[in-house]
C-alpha cells in the first residue's frame, strides 16, 4: 500500500500539477492508496466552509483511512526522532514522525513532497514512492 502524505493531497485538491499528483492521479484504481487518519485530519483543518469539510471529508473516505496511533507507535515515533536528532536532524513536526514511524512499521511506501521525510528514508529505510 501507498500512503499519500497531506502535502501531497493538499496539491491535488488544489489542483496543482506535479509529480506526486500526477503519479496520485494516475495511480488511483490501480494501486492501493491510503490515507493516515493524521492527515486526514490535518486535511479538514484547512477547509473554510462547511460545504466544502463535508465534500472533502466524504471523498476522503473512498481511500482507506489507516488509524496510526496508539502507545507502541508513539514510542516507536519518538524513539525514530531521537535517532535522526543524533545525526543530525531535527524533524519539524510530530504527525511527520508518527506517518513516516508508521510507514516503517507496516512496511507501507510514502508518496510525499516534504523534506521532513528524508531523513527516514536515507538513516531509516522509509520506502519511498519517486515518481
Amino acid at each position: 500500500m501507498v500512503l499519500a502524505d497531506t502535502t501531497v493531497w493538499i496539491d491535488y485538491f488544489g489542483g496543482l500539477r506535479n509529480a506526486q499528483t500526477d503519479w496520485l492521479d494516475q495511480s488511483a484504481g490501480h494501486v492501493e492508496i491510503g490515507l493516515a487518519d493524521l492527515s486526514l485530519c490535518e486535511l479538514l483543518q484547512g477547509v473554510r466552509s462547511d460545504a466544502q469539510f463535508i465534500w472533502l471529508r466524504d471523498e476522503m473516505r473512498r481511500f482507506d483511512v489507516l488509524n496510526t496511533g496508539g502507545e507502541a507507535l508513539a514510542i516507536a515515533s519518538a524513539e525514530n526522532y531521537r535517532l535522526l536528532r543524533t545525526k543530525g536532524y531535527t524533524v519539524r513536526k510530530a504527525i511527520d514522525c508518527l506517518i513516516a514511524t508508521y510507514c516503517l512499521v507496516e512496511g507501507h511506501e510514502l508518496l510525499h513532497r516534504d523534506r521532513n521525510f528524508d531523513p527516514f528514508e536515507a538513516h531509516l529505510g522509509l520506502q519511498v514512492v519517486h515518481p
